[in-house]
């Protein structure tokens, strides 16, 4: 063979080597996600509501996906030491953040905030709400709001609020009631909403806003609620009056959760999550499962769900700075 056909076949190759080099490539570097377990940090102790809920969700996904999810609870802080560990991991989509609202009410309780939202985290879906009733340990003797109030006002001091920890939803929705009853209570934050419910439950906290979820997982029988922190009545405790209905017009808060990414994950990956679990909330099963949770779904996009993260912050600075909780 002359040198002449060699060059002629050796060119006539070439496109197909350089085509299957680069769909080696592609296949590498752009390989379907995910292709290995993904990671979801709860940033709650195990137990409560949110906990709850991120293993339904990484079980579902799993299930959909064919490539485990595993959720990981790295409480403490409020939120801030698991969302600190997600913020610094790589944007690929293999470390994710189930987290409360407790992430933005951490920013607005520090002078110094310790991460800022809009550059740090990637907002992918704000899966649910849960209304937050007023319970209060069995061995107080009050039935509802009024009672409460004349009760701490007979025994200033005398009474512990639990929490999640300092700058959660709880904390601040305890100091609120502060203010606008005029009581003076005692706050004991914990590492999660299950451990406050705990305090509650063992006698070492009398009062808490309990998120109705939590209350639901770790026995509604051994606490007593008097009033549903929430604009307007649950269906899972119907009987229960608002603040509202009880004397303290306006008064609401709740607890919302959501998933959360580092800064910077690829938009592809972004919607995929999103779709994906709006698919999986919108089946029969997992609609009955939120519902038994106590949760209200939002199933926002993720612009809405970084609006609810600025209106968050919003909202309850104010609140924290008239608390004098804000450090």
């Amino acid at each position: 063979m002359t040198k002449t056909w060699r060059l002629a076949l050796s060119l006539c190759a070439l496109p197909g080597l350089v085509g299957a080099a680069l769909l080696g490539e592609s296949t590498s570097a752009y390989a379907e996600y995910p292709d290995r377990p993904v990671h979801i940090i709860a940033p709650v102790g195990a137990g409560g509501g949110v906990d709850v809920m991120a293993r339904l969700l990484a079980q579902a996904l799993s299930e959909r996906l064919h490539q485990s999810f595993i959720v990981e609870n790295k409480p403490g802080a409020a939120g801030i030491i698991g969302t600190k560990y997600v913020i610094a991991t790589p944007a690929d989509g293999y470390t994710l953040l189930y987290a409360p609202s407790s992430i933005a009410l951490s920013v607005v309780v520090h002078k110094k905030a310790p991460y800022n939202i809009d550059k740090d985290l990637t907002p992918i879906i704000n899966v649910g709400i849960s209304p937050y009733a007023l319970v209060v340990n069995p061995s107080v003797p009050v039935h509802n709001l009024k009672e409460l109030i004349a009760y701490a006002k007979a025994h200033p001091g005398k009474l512990n609020y639990s929490s999640p920890g300092v700058g959660s939803a709880a904390h601040l929705a305890g100091e609120m009631l502060k203010t606008e009853a005029g009581i003076q209570m005692v706050h004991v934050p914990n590492k999660g909403m299950g451990g406050a419910v705990l305090d509650l439950i063992s006698g070492q906290a009398q009062v808490l806003f309990a998120s109705v979820p939590a209350l639901k997982t770790q026995g509604p029988d051994r606490v007593r609620p008097i009033a549903m922190a929430e604009k307007k009545r649950s269906a899972l405790l119907p009987d229960l009056p608002t603040m509202s209905e009880s004397g303290m017009p306006g008064f609401a808060v709740a607890n919302w959760s959501g998933l959360l990414a580092p800064a910077g994950l690829d938009p592809k990956i972004v919607k995929k999550l999103h779709d994906e679990i709006v698919a999986v909330l919108a089946t029969p099963e997992m609609k009955e499962k939120v519902k038994t949770l106590g949760y209200d779904l939002i199933e926002s996009t993720p612009q809405e769900f970084s609006e609810d993260l600025d209106a968050d912050i919003k909202r309850w600075g104010p609140v924290a700075e008239s608390a004098g909780i804000v450090k």
